[in-house]
């Protein structure tokens, strides 16, 4: 009995110091775990700390005086929705800087990605020296965001300036670039085209990813280049294509640099774009919170139109695995 009852107490101590162990163990591994999410949450409190402090806190604030009268040097105070009844009735240059903006973007969206995928084309041959090409291409778009791009482009199509200067060598009459009010909105546009490196860098990996056994069939059923071009490369690029034209179609719409240094909204508010009236009406007029409520109809096209294109890309944009967005 007394070496029955010693083995048992053998067996249960053995058990006992087992699970000591595995507790031990999970002891461990949870601490191990809670040191890996301190590390994790030490590694992202940069980019919280500026989303809350650059982003959702300024998003907040408009919206809160979006519904207020706010002069910047004075306390804002509550107006309901005064200011969004104003901007629908009795603001004559609102829904004129709009349609502006959307004129706009109807030049640059399409003539960018159009002119981006063309180079992309190009620069996806196998040519001498393509990847000094690739750079140079790209410049641009590092430098063509910048005030002092804006006002080269100024003198560049000013009256007087070279690009009339070097139609005259070519006998063709100069053109007011910036004078008409036909043409300026255009001209604007014309920089943004001109910064059409990024866009270009997607279209080019996209065009990398295309098999090159489509291609072969095509070329086996008799297909020439341009029908290729349209049936092959072009359908297996539309998810990149859906992601430009979101892309740059918000950017358009939020367009300001170009229309504030090239033309500053003229000629007789010929390129008056909405982000040009909202920086006018926050800190020319100090006005601030009408031009808060301004930003926020401007967020709600801008949504508007993102909706859209989502909604209808079920329709044309095409995905290897036959998915949807």
């Amino acid at each position: 009995m007394i070496n029955g009852s010693l083995e048992i107490n053998k067996k249960w101590s053995k058990k006992a110091i087992g699970g000591m162990e595995v507790n031990n163990m999970n002891l461990k591994a949870l601490n191990s775990k809670y040191k890996n999410w301190k590390w994790g949450v030490l590694f992202i409190m940069p980019w919280f700390i500026g989303f809350v402090v650059f982003q959702l806190y300024p998003l907040i604030t408009s919206l809160i005086y979006s519904f207020s009268e706010f002069s910047v040097i004075k306390k804002p105070t509550f107006i309901g929705l005064k200011n969004y009844i104003d901007m629908f009735t009795q603001d004559q240059y609102f829904f004129m800087s709009l349609w502006k903006t959307l004129q706009y973007a109807l030049i640059s969206v399409p003539a960018k990605l159009a002119f981006a995928l063309l180079i992309a084309v190009v620069l996806n041959m196998k040519l001498k020296f393509i990847n000094f090409f690739r750079t140079i291409y790209y410049l641009p778009s590092i430098m063509g965001g910048s005030v002092a791009i804006a006002i080269l482009w100024r003198f560049l199509f000013m009256k007087e300036g070279i690009i009339n200067r070097l139609l005259a060598n070519i006998k063709i009459p100069q053109i007011n670039w910036l004078g008409s009010p036909n043409v300026a909105l255009f001209t604007i546009s014309l920089l943004v085209v001109w910064q059409f490196g990024s866009s270009m860098v997607l279209f080019l990996a996209g065009l990398k990813q295309i098999p090159e056994d489509l291609y072969e069939a095509g070329r086996i059923d008799g297909a020439g280049t341009v029908r290729m071009f349209f049936q092959i490369t072009i359908p297996m690029l539309t998810p990149i294509l859906f992601f430009n034209l979101v892309m740059q179609l918000i950017n358009a719409l939020q367009e300001f640099t170009a229309a504030f240094v090239v033309t500053n909204g003229g000629p007789m508010r010929a390129t008056y774009l909405i982000g040009l009236k909202i920086y006018d009406d926050g800190f020319q007029f100090l006005k601030m919170g009408y031009a808060s409520a301004e930003s926020w109809v401007l967020f709600a096209i801008i949504l508007v139109f993102t909706g859209v294109i989502f909604k209808t890309s079920g329709s044309w944009v095409h995905y290897e695995d036959g998915g949807k967005y």
